[in-house]
C-alpha cells in the first residue's frame, strides 16, 4: 500500500534550479554575475541572459524589465539567491575576483556550522549568498534531531589567504549550482502552509521569524523570513524576482504535486512536465522534472 505521508513530501533528489532576476541595466547586472561572481554566458538575447555552470546549467536568469519600479525593501521578495561552490578553491576564487571587480558589494560573511557563507547585495539591490557545505557528517543535531545552525565570525581575508590557490588566478563558478533560495514573506505560518503542507518540503530550521525547508535532508533548500517584510501582502509587480525554480527527478513527482495543489485550491499551470503556482505573496514557484 502507498504511503499518504511520503506521497506528500518533495523527492529526496529534489534540488533548486535557476533563479530568475527582472532587471532594469542588462548590462550592468550581466557583468556582475559573469565577471565578478564568475558565471558562465550560456544564452543572450536582447532582453534575457542566461548564466550557469560549465555543464550547461541555469543558475541565474537575467531578464530585462525596464518598465518596473524597484521593489520595496519591506515588501515579500527575494532575501538572497545562494550559489553553492563544490569546494574551498572555488569558493575563494569567486570571493576574491568579486572583491576585485565590486568591491561595493560585499555586506558580510558567516559560519553556519553547515557552511560557510559570504553575502553581497548586487547592482540593483539582490542580496546574493556564496557559500560551500561542510561534509553531511560533520553537521551536528539536538537531542530531538533537530540540525544545528548558528551565526559565527568567519573573516574573509583569513580564508582567501587558507584557500586561494596558490597561483592567485580566480576561478570560475564553473562548478557551481543555486543551493538554496531565501525568501521574505508576509508570516511564517502561511509560508509554512504553503512550503511545507503543499509543496512537500520538510522543516529543518524554524526560529520563529524565520523557517528553513529541504528535501532529502539538506539544511535548506528555501528559507523565508519576516525580519523586514512582517505583514506583507502579495507583491506588486517589480524588479527583483522573477520566478524560482525547483527541479524534481521524475514527471510523477510533479504529478504527484499537481494533485496536491489541486486539493488546496490554488490556481496553477501544469502541462505534465512542469507545474508554475504562486506563493501566497505572488512569487511564482516553477516546477520541473529533470530531462
Amino acid at each position: 500500500m502507498s504511503n499518504p505521508a511520503h506521497e506528500a513530501r518533495l523527492a529526496d533528489d529534489t534540488a533548486m534550479g535557476a533563479v530568475e532576476l527582472l532587471v532594469r541595466d542588462l548590462d550592468t547586472m550581466t557583468s556582475y554575475y559573469h565577471d565578478a561572481v564568475g558565471l558562465d554566458v550560456l544564452d543572450a538575447h536582447a532582453t534575457t541572459v542566461s548564466l550557469g555552470n560549465r555543464a550547461g546549467e541555469q543558475v541565474v536568469v537575467l531578464r530585462q524589465e525596464k518598465g518596473l519600479p524597484p521593489a520595496g525593501r519591506r515588501s515579500a521578495g527575494l532575501y538572497h539567491t545562494a550559489i553553492l561552490f563544490p569546494d574551498h578553491a572555488s569558493l575563494a576564487g569567486s570571493l576574491q575576483s568579486v572583491a576585485r571587480r565590486a568591491p561595493g558589494t560585499f555586506t558580510g560573511s558567516a559560519d553556519h556550522l553547515f557552511s560557510e557563507a559570504f553575502y553581497f547585495t548586487d547592482p540593483e539591490g539582490n542580496g546574493l549568498e556564496l557559500y560551500r557545505d561542510r561534509p553531511r557528517d560533520q553537521w551536528t543535531y539536538d537531542s530531538d534531531g533537530n540540525l544545528q545552525s548558528a551565526t559565527l565570525y568567519l573573516d574573509p581575508n583569513e580564508f582567501l589567504r587558507t584557500h586561494l590557490r596558490s597561483s592567485g588566478a580566480e576561478a570560475r563558478a564553473a562548478d557551481s549550482t543555486v543551493g538554496h533560495v531565501h525568501l521574505q514573506v508576509g508570516d511564517i505560518p502561511t509560508a509554512r502552509a504553503f512550503y511545507v503542507d503543499t509543496l512537500g518540503f520538510d522543516v529543518t530550521i524554524d526560529v520563529g521569524s524565520a523557517l528553513f525547508v529541504s528535501a532529502g535532508g539538506y539544511h535548506h533548500h528555501i528559507a523565508m523570513n519576516t525580519w523586514a517584510s512582517r505583514g506583507a501582502g502579495p507583491r506588486a509587480a517589480s524588479l527583483g524576482l522573477g520566478q524560482v525554480n525547483i527541479d524534481v527527478p521524475t514527471r510523477d513527482e510533479v504529478a504527484k504535486l499537481a494533485e496536491r495543489v489541486r486539493l488546496a485550491g490554488l490556481r496553477h499551470t501544469d502541462d505534465g512536465r512542469t507545474l508554475t503556482v504562486a506563493d501566497p505573496w505572488n512569487t511564482q514557484v516553477r516546477v520541473s522534472a529533470a530531462a
